[in-house]
């Protein structure tokens, strides 16, 4: 063979410094793919990285034990080999032996220790994120929400989040592991053979760039992954939710059609993201087995036509065996980091955005000395150039009940929502005794303010702790006494578990005007000096309104009690009533005062009790029909 072929002599020696390099160069070009994977990659090292670095550095230790005693184990396979052809080297053999099999029961002992660590690290990590996100979603206002689908949030929360963990695994576990295994079994293959080891490795560059292709497609692969898997809770949350509708109007094809839909959607994305990353299995078999091609070849040659060293030959090629599956890890590294890399940008746009209802310590709290509330000139949209709100101004004089009627869309619903901050007016401003309540603490301010809704939301669990969550820390018998003056008991102590009876998701196991008193009894619990009922007795029957209609007026009582009516007969009793058409308030009075002016109030009263006349005419004329008269 010609001497000229290989490099050799001072050539030889440099290569095999750069070469020697190749793992931490592979690590570096990952976390330098693209300026925008550098600056997560490194955010996420100092987020999370920092916090456990003691973890993480223990875990290193332990890799590098692991890797250690991968590297002497091939090592040893020279003098295992060397001494078999000796006649007096048995006893030395024996010796080996018991050092092989201690170096590979330290290699398992560290790896157990290093994989549970970084298990629990990882955990960690992941119920990190899922807290923070949660606490910074919750200090977002409603315009943030009123775009998005709660299935969005919940894959950023569990997907996303479980990808941060992923990621950072990825790269500890690929700087303590494979690195550090890698280097050591190149070390032992230079000092074995230099000229076989730079014939193996020459060939590495050469995968790394067809693998470094696939970065881009895996990326956007991940994406849609992501967005499917959302979409897939998005259709299973609203078909549960609405399961009622689905079976009441038999949309089951339609739910499973879109179920199937977004599953098949799911499944290309992952098909086509499994074959790029698999890509990088069968360049690293052709190429790795190329270079074990060649090694034998010329290791074999070398041996027995150039009398090498037999054990060193032995030696190297064990090494280099053990290195396939850590250089082939390392090759996957960029793809799997990259896919990883999604998550982590998903979780970034919810943390980066500022909040919008954090509580600042700055601003002085809502006191509520005698309860007048004032709209002055509000203006409001949640759309551009579709205002809601123009010009609005009405008083809500202490101690009375201001009721806002008019059609639907009118913006009286909007006019409670402003009051709460669930978004600030375009101009104008609303004061609380007359401060400006956007100048004051958002948490005092809602203390000040008891909400009850015709879309009654209860949570999953017990009567009472619904109840409880109108003012948290209240005793049972506080709890029990809200429940008599929303004319609740009665039908809770009918249940089998009374007060601990779960409600079931969102209260589905009870009647709508069973909900509807639990939410009366959290606000009377609440005791706030402002009350705000947006429809609150809607879903009752005639008997069950009659009975929260009593409950209502003896929570009014001493109260600031704004009421948004869409019924006439709920609200006639009102000290004012502003009709509110046209993001407006057109007109004002009581509702004797209304109707004798004759205006917009009269006609909406008419049309609205002339159609309840007509309704019971036509009951009566039926009943007549029944009975034969």
């Amino acid at each position: 063979m010609c001497p000229r072929l290989f490099p050799s002599g001072p050539e030889c020696a440099k290569i095999a410094c750069r070469i020697q390099k190749a793992p931490i160069a592979a690590l570096r070009s990952t976390i330098a793919a693209t300026p925008e994977s550098r600056a997560i990659i490194l955010r996420l090292l100092a987020d999370h990285g920092r916090q456990h670095s003691g973890s993480y550095a223990l875990a290193a230790f332990l890799m590098a034990i692991s890797a250690a005693a991968t590297a002497l184990s091939a090592y040893l396979l020279k003098p295992v080999l060397n001494h078999m052809v000796q006649a007096n080297g048995f006893s030395t053999l024996e010796l080996l032996s018991v050092s092989i099999a201690a170096l590979f029961l330290l290699r398992g002992l560290a790896t157990y220790c290093y994989l549970v660590l970084l298990a629990r690290t990882g955990n960690r990590v992941v119920a990190d994120v899922q807290a923070q996100l949660f606490d910074h979603l919750l200090m977002q206002d409603m315009r943030f929400f009123q775009d998005r689908h709660s299935g969005d949030f919940m894959g950023r929360v569990t997907l996303a989040a479980a990808s941060i963990r992923d990621t950072l695994q990825l790269l500890i576990v690929s700087a303590g592991r494979d690195i550090l295994t890698l280097g050591g079994l190149i070390v032992v293959m230079f000092v074995q053979d230099a000229r076989m080891s730079v014939i193996a490795i020459a060939l590495m560059p050469i995968g790394a760039y067809g693998l470094s292709r696939l970065i881009r497609s895996v990326r956007m692969l991940a994406r849609r992954s992501f967005d499917g898997s959302t979409q897939i809770l998005e259709i299973m949350q609203e078909a549960v939710q609405g399961l009622r509708i689905v079976k009441s109007f038999n949309l089951e094809d339609v739910m499973r059609n879109r179920m199937r839909a977004s599953v098949l959607h799911v499944e290309q994305a992952a098909n086509r993201m499994s074959a790029s990353m698999a890509i990088a299995s069968p360049l690293a078999d052709f190429f790795g087995g190329l270079a074990i091609a060649i090694v034998i070849f010329y290791g074999g040659w070398r041996v027995s036509m150039g009398h090498a060293d037999a054990g060193s030959f032995f030696s190297f090629l064990a090494a280099l065996l053990m290195a396939y599956e850590p250089a082939k890890r390392l090759a996957r590294l960029n793809l799997e980091v990259q896919n990883g890399l999604v998550g982590a940008r998903l979780v970034y746009e919810i943390l980066d955005r500022p909040a919008a209802e954090s509580p600042s310590a700055s601003l002085p709290p809502v006191k509520v000395s005698r309860g007048r509330v004032g709209f002055e000139k509000v203006s409001f949209s949640y759309r551009p150039d579709e205002p809601v709100l123009n010009d609005l101004s009405f008083i809500a004089e202490p101690g009375s009940t201001t009721a806002l009627v008019g059609p639907s869309g009118g913006g009286k619903s909007t006019i409670l929502a402003l009051l709460q901050r669930f978004y600030d007016p375009a101009c104008g401003r609303i004061t609380i005794d007359g401060m400006d309540i956007a100048d004051a603490g958002i948490v005092s301010l809602r203390n000040a303010i008891a909400f009850v809704s015709q879309d009654v939301f209860l949570f999953r669990t017990s009567i009472a702790e619904n109840i409880g969550l109108g003012r948290p820390g209240a005793t049972y018998a506080d709890i029990a006494a809200a429940a008599r003056k929303a004319h609740a008991h009665d039908f809770i102590m009918a249940l089998s578990g009374g007060y601990e009876t779960s409600v079931g998701e969102h209260g589905l196991q009870l009647s709508a005007g069973q909900r509807q008193r639990i939410a009366i009894a959290r606000a009377i619990l609440k005791d706030a000096p402002i009350l705000l009922l947006d429809e609150a007795t809607a879903a009752l029957d005639p008997e069950s309104e009659q009975a929260i209609q009593t409950a209502l007026d003896e929570l009014r009582m001493g109260r600031t009690t704004i009421v948004v009516a869409h019924r006439l007969q709920t609200i006639v009793g009102a000290d004012r009533i502003y009709m509110i058409e046209g993001g407006g308030a057109i007109e004002s009075g009581t509702h004797s005062e209304l109707l004798a002016q004759g205006g917009k109030y009269h006609a909406y009263f008419r049309m609205q009790f002339a159609a309840a006349e007509a309704k019971a005419f036509s009951a009566d004329a039926a009943g007549r029909d029944a009975r034969g008269l």
